[in-house]
C-alpha cells in the first residue's frame, strides 16, 4: 500500500487538491503590493515583418519591375510567397504576345525589362488586372519609360466595363533615355477587378522600365490607417526583416532609388521580393508608429563583412563610406539603432546557410566583433533554441513537415542539456561574451499535444482552460532552462543575459484532411494573454519580445483599408495601456494550476504556469508612479467564475475603471489556411465600464480577459 501511494504522481495530486478546493470555496487571490518587481519593458509589445515587403506597404501593383516576363502564357516563376494568398497578379500583354519581348540587353532594373512593338493605330501594351478600387478615392504612381518619338503612349487606370469606365494620362513625347512620369487618376466606382493598362500607338518601340500605384494616402509608401492602428495597438518594438527571409537577404538590395533596386527571387518561401521596402523605408516605418527598430543580419548565407557594413550604413556618420551613402539617400543622421538580431533559427535545417552547432557560435561571434567594432553600442540577440525548442521543432518537421528538410533521422527524444541538440547551450559556452539577448522562438498548436509515448502530436481532448497554456507553458520551460544554463555555467550569474521572444504565436492545424476546424474565437487571445502574463511575471529576464502576427493585428476590409483592431490586436492594446512600464506585485491564492497534457521538456514544463489561481489567471501590477494598480483577470473557461480578491499593501481610493474583451456574439468557422496560418478576422471593441469602488469580489464571464485599474495611496 506504501508504494501503491508513492506512485502516485505529483501532477495527479495538485489536479486533485485543487478539484477540492475549488469545490469547498471560491477561488481566493491575494495582491501583495509590497512585493514588486522590476519594471516589465516595453518591448515585450513588439510585432515583426517578414518578407522585407510586407502588408503594410502601400503598392498595389504586383511584380512592379518585371521580375517574370510578360506574358498570356502560364508563367513558372514563382511571385508568391509567404503571407500572399492565392495566385499573384501578374502583367500580360495588351495585343498579340509577340509584341511584347524582354530585353536582357539594357535592362531598366534586374534581369529583362519589357519591350512593346508598336503597329500604328492598334493600341499594343501590357495589363494588369485584379485592383481592388474605391469610389472617389485618388491615386497616385509614376511609370519608367523609354523609347522612339513616334510611340505615343498612355496610361489608364479602368474600374468598369464602359468606355467612360477609365482614367487616362497621355505621356508626353519619349527619348532614348528613361523618364519617370507621375501618374494620378481619381475612380469613379467600386471595383475588385480594376486593371492599370500601359499601351501605346504610332511607330517604334517603347520601353517600361518600372510602374507604380498607391492609394493617394499613403504616408511615405505606407497604409495611411494601417500606421494609425498600428500606432494605436501600442507597437513598442519592431523586427525587420524577417524571419527565415533574412538568412538569404541582402540588405544592399533595398537601399537607393526604389525603382532601381533590382526584384529578387526570395528563397525562404519561393516567392518574390521587389525589394521595396528596405532599411530606410523600415526606419521611416519606426518612426510613424512610434517604434524601436530592431535589425536582423544575415547570418546564413550572410557574413561578417556585410552585417558590419550594414550597421556602418544605419548608425556610423556622414563621414564615413557607408554613412555617405546613406546620406546620398536622403538620410543624413545616423538612425542610432540600438537592438540587432544576429541570424534566424539558425538551429533550423530549413534555413539557408545553416551550419552545425560545432561551426555556427564561431561565426555569430566573428559578425559581432565586426558589428562592435563599427557601433560598440549596439545590443545583441543571439540566435537560440533551447532543447525544448528543438525538440517540439524536430517532432514537427518529422510528422508534419512543415518545412523543406524534412527531418527522418530517429534521435533521442527529449533532447537532453549538453547535448549536440542543445543550441542555446552551445552559443552560451562559447559566445556568452558576445550575446546581450538570447532570441527565442515558440509556438504551438493548441488542439495538438506530444503523447508521451509515442512522441508525436495527438488531437489534444482537454478543455478550452487547458489549451490555451500551450505557449505561456512554454515560456515558463525558458525560464527552467535558464536555470540549468546557470547551474552548469555558474560564470552565467555575471552576465546580463535577458531573453528575446522574437518570435511566438499560436497556430491553428489539425492531423485530419479537409478544412481546419472551427477555432473556439477566444482561443487565440486568450493564448496570448496567458503568454504576456508569463513575461509580466519574468520582468527581470525578458527583455522584448515581438509576436509573428503582432502587424496582424488590424482587421481590414474587402478593399484592403484597415478598419479596426482585431481581437488579437486589441489583447496587446489593452495590456500594453495598462502594463507597459508597470512593476509586477505579488499575487498568491488557493488554486494551484493544473497540469497540461503534453511531454515534459518539448510542449510542457515541468511547473504549470500561471497564477495559483485555477482556473483564472491574475496579474497585477502598480503603476510606474505607484499611483494605480491594475489587476488583468483571464477566464480560458467557458462558464462564468466568481473569485474573491484581497489586495494588500496599498488602499485603494475612488472608482475602478473596467476594460474588457469577451467573445464575438456569433461563432464562425475559421477560415481554410496553410499551417503558417494567416491573420484575420473582424474588428472588436473593448468594453468599458466604471466600478463606485475597487471590486472586492469579481465575476468574470465565459472566455474573457478583464482589466481593473483604480487609484491608490
Amino acid at each position: 500500500m506504501q508504494s501503491c501511494r508513492r506512485w502516485v504522481p505529483i501532477s495527479v495530486l495538485i489536479v486533485l487538491l485543487a478539484g477540492t478546493a475549488s469545490a469547498q470555496q471560491p477561488v481566493a487571490a491575494t495582491i501583495d503590493a509590497t512585493r514588486t518587481a522590476p519594471a516589465i519593458t516595453e518591448l515585450v509589445f513588439g510585432g515583426f515583418m517578414e518578407p522585407a515587403t510586407t502588408g503594410v506597404w502601400a503598392e498595389m501593383l504586383a511584380d512592379r519591375k518585371f521580375f517574370a516576363e510578360v506574358s498570356s502564357k502560364p508563367s513558372a516563376v514563382p511571385t508568391g510567397g509567404f503571407g500572399r494568398r492565392g495566385l499573384q497578379r501578374r502583367w500580360v500583354p495588351v495585343g498579340p504576345d509577340a509584341l511584347v519581348t524582354m530585353d536582357r540587353k539594357n535592362p531598366y532594373v534586374g534581369e529583362w525589362s519589357p519591350i512593346v512593338r508598336l503597329e500604328g493605330s492598334t493600341p499594343h501594351g501590357i495589363s494588369q488586372a485584379g485592383l481592388t478600387l474605391r469610389a472617389g478615392r485618388a491615386y497616385t504612381g509614376r511609370v519608367a519609360l523609354s523609347g522612339s518619338p513616334g510611340a505615343r503612349v498612355s496610361i489608364s487606370l479602368i474600374w468598369g466595363p464602359n468606355p467612360g469606365d477609365r482614367q487616362t494620362i497621355r505621356v508626353p513625347a519619349l527619348t532614348a533615355s528613361y523618364a519617370t512620369f507621375p501618374l494620378t487618376f481619381t475612380v469613379k466606382a467600386d471595383t475588385s477587378d480594376g486593371r492599370l493598362e500601359i499601351v501605346g500607338v504610332g511607330s517604334g518601340p517603347f520601353h517600361i522600365g518600372a510602374a507604380s500605384l498607391m492609394p493617394a494616402d499613403n504616408v511615405s509608401g505606407f497604409k495611411a490607417a494601417t500606421i494609425r492602428y498600428l500606432k494605436e495597438m501600442g507597437v513598442e518594438i519592431a523586427r525587420w526583416p524577417g524571419g527565415n527571409f533574412v538568412s538569404a537577404y541582402d540588405w544592399r538590395d533595398g537601399i537607393g532609388n526604389r525603382d532601381r533596386r533590382p526584384p529578387r527571387r526570395e528563397l525562404a518561401w519561393n516567392g518574390m521580393e521587389s525589394n521595396d521596402m528596405g532599411i530606410d523605408e523600415f526606419m521611416t516605418f519606426c518612426r510613424l508608429i512610434g517604434a524601436e527598430p530592431y535589425l536582423a543580419v544575415n547570418s546564413g548565407l550572410g557574413d561578417a563583412h556585410s552585417a558590419a557594413e550594414e550597421v556602418e550604413y544605419v548608425n556610423a556618420p556622414a563621414t564615413t563610406r557607408l554613412g555617405r551613402l546613406r546620406a546620398a539617400n536622403g538620410h543624413s543622421a545616423p538612425y542610432g539603432v540600438k537592438i540587432w538580431g544576429v541570424g534566424n533559427e539558425m538551429y533550423g535545417p530549413w534555413q539557408w546557410g545553416h551550419l552545425s552547432i560545432t561551426q555556427y557560435p564561431d561565426k555569430h561571434n566573428l559578425m559581432v566583433k565586426a558589428m562592435r567594432k563599427v557601433d560598440p553600442t549596439i545590443k545583441v540577440i543571439a540566435s537560440g533554441a533551447t532543447p525544448e525548442e528543438a525538440s517540439w521543432c524536430y517532432i514537427e518537421n518529422r510528422q508534419l513537415g512543415t518545412f523543406a528538410g524534412r527531418l527522418t533521422e530517429d534521435l533521442p527524444l527529449p533532447f537532453a542539456f549538453g547535448s549536440r541538440e542543445d543550441w542555446t547551450g552551445a552559443l552560451l559556452k562559447i559566445s556568452a561574451d558576445y550575446i546581450d539577448y538570447l532570441g527565442e522562438h515558440f509556438y504551438g498548436y493548441p488542439n495538438l499535444v506530444i503523447d508521451p509515448a509515442r512522441l508525436q502530436f495527438v488531437e489534444s481532448d482537454e478543455p478550452l482552460a487547458l489549451k490555451v497554456r500551450r505557449l505561456s507553458n512554454r515560456v515558463q520551460f525558458k525560464f527552467e532552462a535558464w536555470k540549468e544554463y546557470v547551474e552548469r555555467m555558474p560564470h552565467l550569474k555575471d552576465k546580463d543575459i535577458k531573453f528575446a521572444f522574437d518570435e511566438w504565436s499560436p497556430r491553428n492545424r489539425s492531423l485530419g484532411s479537409g478544412p481546419l476546424p472551427a477555432l473556439n474565437p477566444m482561443m487565440n487571445p486568450l493564448t496570448n494573454a496567458l503568454v504576456y502574463h508569463e513575461f509580466f511575471r519574468h520582468s527581470d529576464k525578458v527583455g522584448l519580445a515581438v509576436a509573428t502576427g503582432g502587424m496582424g493585428g488590424v482587421a481590414s476590409d474587402t478593399y484592403g483599408d484597415a478598419i479596426g483592431l482585431r481581437m488579437e490586436g486589441q489583447v496587446m492594446k489593452v495590456l500594453h495601456d495598462h502594463f507597459a512600464g508597470a512593476l509586477p506585485v505579488a499575487v498568491s491564492g488557493n488554486s494551484p494550476q493544473l497540469p497540461t497534457k503534453g511531454t515534459v521538456g518539448i510542449d510542457n514544463s515541468a511547473r504549470p504556469s500561471g497564477s495559483p489561481t485555477y482556473p483564472l489567471d491574475i496579474f497585477a501590477a502598480l503603476g510606474a508612479d505607484r499611483k494605480t494598480l491594475s489587476i488583468s483577470v483571464v477566464n480560458p473557461t467557458e462558464t462564468s467564475q466568481d473569485c474573491v480578491l484581497n489586495v494588500t499593501g496599498v488602499q485603494a481610493i475612488g472608482p475602478a475603471k473596467v476594460s474588457r474583451l469577451t467573445a464575438p456574439a456569433a461563432v464562425t468557422p475559421a477560415p481554410a489556411a496553410p499551417v503558417m496560418g494567416r491573420f484575420g478576422g473582424p474588428p472588436v471593441t473593448v468594453a468599458q465600464s466604471t466600478l463606485p469602488q475597487a471590486p472586492r469580489r469579481i465575476t468574470v464571464p465565459p472566455t474573457s480577459i478583464t482589466v481593473y485599474e483604480f487609484e491608490v495611496r
